[in-house]
């Protein structure tokens, strides 16, 4: 029953996500998926059909990617219903959805296991190369210029101001992807984000140096 879940859940996010541009795609959702598992046994704890689950769907109800917050919460809550999830863990699976989200760097205290992994392994996604490539798509896709030095990297912001406000997708490692190392939950995240993170940071020595018309 759990494995049909599964797969119905599968089927559901390829059709919403599947053609995606802004790094939110199928692909995204299933390294998801497959890095939160490899936490869950690695750290021996949590539920992995609930962990499964939302991270398979952890960016549906996303407003980025709905005409609103509200639509995206009727759009998840809609497929729950579909597939006779029990109400427990129905709720669990959208709790964890409405709490791993970086919101401009608010703190959300989590209350679960699965919640911890999940997050995670949606914030290892955001680090890396895979980390630099989601970015450089959704500031394309947005209109945010690659880069300008005359804006200044915004340290403390307002959901509103971190979704909206004036940015570059260089400013964005700043403002959120080089925080996300010193944020993870789990002892296996921590590890696995040691290399991501360098990679970023040896990216953006690189970068500067171009920037400048020079070289290594």
């Amino acid at each position: 029953m759990k494995n049909q879940m599964i797969e119905q859940t599968n089927t559901f996010v390829r059709s919403q996500l599947g053609e995606d541009a802004t790094g939110h795609d199928w692909f995204h959702v299933d390294r998801v998926r497959r890095t939160a598992l490899h936490i869950c046994k690695q750290e021996q704890n949590g539920d992995p059909f609930i962990i499964e689950m939302a991270a398979l769907l952890h960016d549906i109800p996303d407003e980025k990617l709905n005409d609103s917050a509200e639509a995206g919460k009727n759009k998840l809550n809609s497929f729950l219903k579909s597939i006779a999830l029990p109400e427990e863990v129905q709720n669990a699976i959208v709790e964890i959805i409405d709490s791993i989200s970086y919101k401009g760097g608010s703190k959300t205290e989590l209350k679960t296991i699965e919640a911890k992994i999940v997050q995670d392994a949606d914030r290892l996604d955001a680090i890396g190369a895979i980390g630099i490539a989601r970015t450089f798509a959704y500031g394309g896709k947005k209109g945010q210029p690659i880069y300008d030095p005359s804006i200044r990297v915004r340290e403390e912001m307002s959901l509103e101001e971190y979704r909206k406000g004036k940015s570059t997708s260089i400013h964005h490692f700043y403002e959120k992807l080089l925080k996300l190392k010193d944020l993870l939950n789990t002892d296996t995240a921590k590890k696995m984000a040691e290399s991501r993170h360098q990679t970023m940071v040896d990216f953006l020595e690189q970068f500067y140096l171009e920037w400048d018309g020079q070289d290594r």
